[in-house]
């Protein structure tokens, strides 16, 4: 049986370095699904188009190559801008839902995170995990890690933008973060990312041995 684990959750509340360090430890493939919205945006900004027709959007997202996503590279503060614009495109949506659907079938197991992975892209996932933290939180994670990175950051700054990303994420018409009704919810916000994984595993471990 390939096993899916699907993980949700805002911004900075540290669902993707959980997520990768699940997959390196089951052996599974891992899918950041917010990097498939910046691979489409950038593959746009690239080719001098426009951020505002749906039509060619979705073309550019039925082109992204899954296995090719740069992490390094999408995740600059440009492309983030614009994948932001992008993402709220229904059919730019049901275009990546799809690519993503088909990714967490790959043999021997897929870890997915993303918004609305639970929700959405895989509601039959036998593991769902919500993973927040309090806003002030996860805003000083991302203070702390521009700074470690050498640059200089506005705390109050990234604190406002967390709370309109929250606003904007849990406030879309289509496919708005939520935890899915059955996801086990693992609030990180006193939480090491030690502690995390341990729970996380627990959980995982107990369906792999029903199954």
């Amino acid at each position: 049986m390939t096993l899916t684990i699907a993980i949700d959750g805002p911004a900075a509340a540290g669902k993707g370095t959980l997520s990768r360090r699940i997959a390196d430890t089951y052996g599974f493939l891992h899918l950041d699904t917010g990097l498939t919205y910046r691979a489409t945006a950038k593959a746009l900004l690239d080719a001098g188009l426009p951020l505002d027709d749906e039509a060619v959007a979705e073309k550019m997202a039925r082109q992204v190559d899954l296995g090719g996503l740069d992490r390094s590279v999408l995740a600059q503060h440009h492309i983030g801008e614009a994948a932001s614009r992008i993402a709220v495109m229904p059919s730019v949506r049901r275009a990546l839902v799809e690519a993503q659907r088909a990714f967490s079938l790959r043999e021997p197991g897929t870890v997915l995170d993303g918004r609305d992975i639970g929700t959405v892209v895989c509601p039959q996932a036998p593991v769902k995990l919500y993973v927040t933290a309090s806003p002030e939180v996860r805003a000083r994670r991302r203070y702390d890690e521009i700074l470690a990175n050498g640059a200089t950051a506005d705390f109050d700054a990234i604190f406002e933008d967390v709370k309109k990303r929250d606003e904007r994420d849990m406030g879309r018409a289509d496919s708005p973060l939520k935890p899915a009704a059955d996801a086990h919810l693992l609030d990180t916000s006193e939480m090491s990312i030690e502690a995390a994984f341990q729970a996380a595993k627990s959980i995982i471990d107990a369906v792999l041995s029903r199954n």
